[in-house]
């Protein structure tokens, strides 16, 4: 039976949408070429490419995207390591109280950032911990677990267990099972989870900025010069640098989440 094509209130709906979405980003991208650097009137009184070079010149900005780009590759890392591990003990396992651990593992991403990151800052300061790099990979990852821990047990729970049983059958042990069947059908699954807790960890500002102390990330950066300006089409050029970096892996995660609905024993159906 085919489907029927959608309406024209749907699609008018639809539209609106992608506008609401887009529309701020495509302005972020127009203005990183205008000629005028204080104001922004439309249309632009010009296009340019100066901004860029200048950019390209502020060494505040790459010493800010440095230790974002650092602590995103720890935050994923720690992220992959712990969201793998509970996703191991979850996705079979039945004992008490299962279901209030899966809440309280999909809890921090769901909390408001300011909860979380006056959560943290309570916590280190109770701890006598002085804010640096590594309270900032704390902080991220907190939430970067919860997207491991999502696409990692989902692609467990639709692993066949009868591959996990013929591995135990032909005299494999646990771990050996888990080197060579759990973990290469998870393969893509993690990849896809730590492409997007890189995103999520490099554009993060609430729960850094509880963490940070005096360190400043790309997202702290950013709020400096829409508060402080002096160069306005600047950070639209760098604006323009993270859009572009941040689009990679999440693409790269799509791709390698796609079509796995039918997925029978961690490989992809024909």
């Amino acid at each position: 039976m085919n489907a029927r094509p959608p309406s024209l209130a749907l699609r008018l709906g639809a539209l609106a949408g992608l506008l609401f979405l887009y529309v701020p980003i495509l302005i972020i991208v127009l203005y990183a070429f205008t000629t005028e650097d204080r104001t922004y009137r439309f249309p632009p009184p010009g296009l340019t490419l100066e901004w860029f070079p200048r950019a390209a010149a502020r060494t505040d900005m790459w010493a800010a995207l440095w230790l974002s780009v650092r602590v995103a590759f720890a935050s994923t890392l720690v992220a992959a390591v712990l969201g793998t591990l509970v996703s191991l003990a979850m996705a079979r396992a039945r004992f008490p109280m299962r279901d209030a651990v899966t809440l309280l593992m999909i809890l921090p991403i769901a909390l408001p950032g300011i909860v979380t990151g006056i959560a943290l800052l309570t916590s280190f300061r109770r701890l006598g911990l002085d804010l640096s790099t590594f309270t900032i990979v704390v902080g991220h990852a907190t939430f970067c677990v919860v997207t491991v821990y999502n696409n990692v047990v989902a692609r467990l729970r639709r692993t066949s267990v009868s591959l996990v049983e013929a591995s135990m059958d032909l005299g494999a042990d646990y771990f050996q099972t888990l080197r060579h069947v759990l973990l290469p059908g998870v393969a893509t699954a993690l990849l896809a989870g730590m492409l997007l807790s890189f995103a999520l960890s490099l554009d993060e500002v609430i729960v850094t900025t509880f963490t940070a102390g005096q360190q400043q990330t790309l997202p702290i950066w950013f709020l400096g010069e829409l508060f402080r300006p002096r160069e306005r089409p600047v950070t639209n050029v760098v604006a323009l640098m993270v859009i572009a970096l941040t689009l990679v892996p999440i693409l790269l995660s799509v791709r390698l989440t796609s079509g796995t609905d039918d997925l029978h024993g961690g490989s992809r159906s024909a």
